[in-house]
């Protein structure tokens, strides 16, 4: 980190610019702070600093607030900052998990109404609805040779007039295997999907950062509601296998941001389960013509908030990489990506 000017210079002084890389920006962002600590001495007889680390809560009228921790909020004159810059979050404890491990975990609060085990694989069918319910998760190995495998997979798809999809860890043994089996994206030209991560505690925190007192009316159901259905134009073609999907975990909340003037019409929208103490959140959607509002950072606290009651310490979702509105949002909150899937499938007859 740069070093102010001359020892027993005033660095910061009557600073009237924004400290360079610091700025309101970087609310609800992960930040190091140095600033001059006025009437004290530095080991050399020169000013003395300070650096704080922490979440930055607010920005304004020449003062920034920073989280600690530790929990502590220190009050930070904006004139007294020599330096700052933004940090990546700390990652959560769960980052430590194998990817493998991560999707094992995640399957529950997707859960397929048909499942079938190969080995470690497990086979998924869901109707057609949504790619994770209606393809093999991929993860470990299979309990027969892998050209087999892959037979038995189609197999099962084929039985139920569904295409043979894999969903796999890109880079992991398994991805390669299925490449070297000539299996291809299912989705041309599409970015893989970022499963992310982040700690249940700073993404509350986050996520209250900035949001005005008065927040819009958050309602939460344990189904997915009439109005809820409405922000999810496939899960209404899909009727009731999708509702089957959605409502399948044991614990799972639907939040919705009503329209004030037309109470069944959503604003906002998103869906979390709770496992374990892994909070999921999924579903997340905003009216076209009410984007950049922060009504996704209103869904995604009450989802987190919804967790954390419930004893969750880590967070979870999965954004395309292509989607950088969601990605933007989602790091704000202090979001990292863990790992990286994609879905493969075989290769078309006679390529």
């Amino acid at each position: 980190m740069p070093e102010p000017g001359p020892a027993g210079g005033s660095a910061g002084a009557g600073r009237t610019t924004r400290p360079p890389g610091l700025g309101p920006h970087l609310l609800g962002r992960r930040v190091v702070v140095r600033r001059i600590l006025r009437g004290e001495a530095g080991p050399s007889g020169g000013p003395a600093f300070a650096d704080t680390l922490g979440v930055m809560e607010s920005w304004a009228d020449g003062v920034t607030t920073v989280r600690t921790e530790s929990g502590q909020v220190a009050r930070i004159a904006i004139a007294d900052i020599v330096s700052g810059k933004a940090v990546p979050p700390r990652p959560a404890v769960r980052h430590r998990i194998s990817a493998e491990d991560a999707e094992t975990r995640a399957n529950v609060s997707w859960p397929a109404l048909e499942t079938e085990a190969l080995g470690s694989w497990l086979l998924r069918a869901s109707g057609g609805f949504s790619s994770r319910a209606n393809s093999v998760l991929a993860v470990g190995e299979p309990d027969a040779p892998f050209a087999r495998a892959l037979e038995q997979v189609q197999d099962f798809y084929a039985r139920r007039s569904l295409p043979a999809w894999a969903q796999v860890v890109v880079g992991s043994d398994a991805h390669r295997r299925f490449q070297q089996a000539r299996w291809q994206p299912a989705r041309p030209g599409e970015e893989d999907t970022a499963f992310q991560i982040a700690s249940v505690a700073r993404a509350v925190r986050a996520a209250r950062a900035g949001l005005a007192e008065q927040l819009p009316a958050v309602s939460t159901s344990t189904t997915a509601t009439a109005m809820w259905l409405r922000s999810d134009a496939r899960a209404l073609a899909f009727g009731e296998t999708a509702r089957a999907v959605l409502e399948g975990p044991e614990h799972v909340c639907f939040a919705t941001v009503p329209d004030p003037e037309t109470p069944d019409t959503p604003l906002a929208a998103g869906r979390s389960t709770f496992a374990d103490d892994w909070v999921a959140i999924s579903n997340l959607w905003v009216a076209p013509e009410h984007r950049g509002q922060r009504l996704a950072s209103v869904v995604v606290r009450a989802l987190l908030e919804w967790g954390a009651e419930r004893g969750a310490t880590t967070a979870y979702l999965q954004v395309r990489d292509d989607n950088t509105a969601a990605l933007a949002t989602y790091a704000r909150l202090g979001f990292a990506t863990h790992h990286h899937y994609r879905y493969l499938t075989p290769p078309v007859a006679g390529s």
